[in-house]
């Protein structure tokens, strides 16, 4: 499964990127990318209606008859229909190249009558997967660009089907803003597992460090820095749109996106907060792992220190001795307590050794 993950990420690192010498606005597609499908999402006051699979005639006649259009392209593998949509909405070329060519930094770019927007959405909270997803807004649509199935859509789906909801009143700007806001608050929820992990382990260390703690948060910092990655350049995109003068976005609209930015900004602070206490707990394993050691090292000291004496004892009183021969080759072997009296004498030292260590408070 680890292997699966890493060589996932290392993919997902990857850029497409248009062949040398192509020109600008030339798309070609992931030969990984899956089939791209349609839904449509009509839009006006009174009702709202859904289109799934639809065609390219069914969305130039929507254009004609719906004040509000919202067209989700899901997949990037067919090309000719990115260009057949292009086409309809008039959407700058070099801006669909960045489409397809997955992997962009999140960013804001204006043109003459649509804005287009790139995030980054992460789609799988399990293994940190991230996918690009690019908005085109203008005054009266909202097209957007996924690269598989899975978006935090789901709330604005279902405000839609509300009457008399502001995304049924409002022009698209409003209706791109609730779709990035949901881009943005889904976030959240991977961060908040982030601290719950990390508070786990906390706890843990502090009661038995363990070399897996170690691993863990390696791999829970390399989430968080690519997390902090996505995260960075997504605030300077939704700022671009708050200060742009795009006709497209409505004044009132800005004051949203200020709502959304300052939940950019909470969630900056709390991934650099995890980021730090990331970092803060793997310094910490070392120095508790290291104290433990030091424990250790001291305990074997003492126990050592205890027994050298006694063995020096035992060393001598073990050697091949004659008391017959002479006076001084130990004549207390013959002595009808010796045993229990050298074995009286070790464990004397042995205890002055231990009282001297409490003295000191090395034990």
């Amino acid at each position: 499964m680890a292997v699966v993950q890493d060589t996932t990420k290392r993919a997902a690192r990857r850029r497409r990127r248009s062949p040398v010498g192509a020109a600008p606005g030339t798309l070609i597609a992931d030969p990984n990318a899956r089939r791209s499908e349609l839904k449509l999402t009509l839009i006006s006051p009174e009702t709202f209606q859904v289109v799934d699979d639809a065609s390219t005639g069914e969305l130039a006649r929507a254009c004609e008859d719906w004040p509000v259009i919202w067209l989700d392209c899901v997949g990037l593998a067919n090309i000719e229909l990115i260009e057949d949509i292009g086409r309809i909405f008039n959407l700058h070329p070099l801006a669909l190249e960045d489409v397809v060519n997955t992997g962009q930094r999140p960013k804001a770019e204006f043109f003459d009558d649509h804005v287009f927007v790139v995030l980054s959405m992460m789609d799988d909270v399990a293994t940190s997967r991230y996918e690009q997803i690019a908005f085109f807004f203008g005054e009266d649509f909202v097209v957007t660009f996924q690269e598989r199935e899975g978006d935090p859509f789901e709330p604005v789906r279902r405000r839609i089907e509300v009457a008399q909801s502001r995304l049924r009143t409002k022009n698209a700007d409003y209706l791109a803003y609730a779709l990035i806001d949901a881009v943005v608050d889904s976030y959240f929820q991977p961060v908040d597992q982030m601290w719950d992990t990390i508070d786990g382990i906390e706890e843990e260390m502090l009661r038995a460090p363990e070399q897996q703690h170690v691993r863990r948060l390696h791999e829970l910092r390399r989430n968080v820095s690519q997390l902090k990655r996505a995260l960075g350049p997504l605030r300077d995109a939704i700022s671009a749109l708050i200060r742009s003068e795009a006709a497209c976005i409505a004044p009132e609209t800005k004051i949203y996106l200020n709502d959304t930015l300052d939940h950019i900004l909470r969630l900056n602070e709390s991934v650099e907060s995890l980021r730090e206490m990331a970092i803060g707990l793997i310094e910490m394993h070392l120095s508790l792992s290291q104290a433990r050691i030091n424990e250790v090292i001291n305990v074997l000291t003492i126990v050592s220190a205890i027994f050298i004496p006694l063995t020096f004892l035992a060393g001598i009183w073990g050697m091949n001795f004659d008391p017959d021969t002479s006076p001084w080759n130990m004549p207390e072997l013959k002595a009808y307590f010796g045993y229990p009296a050298a074995l009286g004498f070790m464990a004397f030292i042995a205890l002055s050794l231990v009282v001297y260590f409490r003295w000191k408070k090395w034990l």
